[in-house]
């Protein structure tokens, strides 16, 4: 399953953003031709996170669209289907644009239970004057 690079991956650049912060989600574009399904990468996400900042975490796939363009008809267009055909004639001719991105969006990190330095626990709001 090369969903475990992509993975391994991901997790390197969660943990170089989370800067040892606990990660509850993270939001990834990958482009249509990795071909990578939710399901398959979020079981491999699990399994290279775990022991890390990340372990229990989810991943959101977002799927960038692939630019083609058709050379029997000169048709262009998108698709987020690694295995298109063109739109306007059926070629399966095509030239290929973009559709293997792989890029952390953002990340969602764990609420923290204390401030780390706040004796009273709380989230450091203002008391004001006694």
């Amino acid at each position: 399953m090369h969903e475990f690079g992509i993975a391994e991956s991901i997790l390197a650049a969660v943990e170089g953003r989370a800067d040892g912060r606990r990660v509850r989600r993270a939001r990834v574009q990958v482009g249509a031709l990795l071909r990578v399904a939710e399901p398959s990468i979020n079981d491999a996400f699990t399994v290279v996170a775990e022991g890390t900042v990340a372990e229990g975490a989810r991943l959101d796939l977002v799927t960038l669209p692939v630019r083609l363009t058709c050379r029997a008809c000169g048709n262009a267009g998108t698709s987020v289907d690694p295995y298109a055909v063109c739109s306007a004639c059926g070629s399966t001719d095509l030239d290929s644009e973009g559709g293997d991105d792989l890029v952390l969006e953002s990340i969602q990190l764990a609420e923290a239970s204390h401030v780390p330095g706040d004796p009273r626990g709380d989230r450091g709001d203002f008391v004001g004057p006694s």
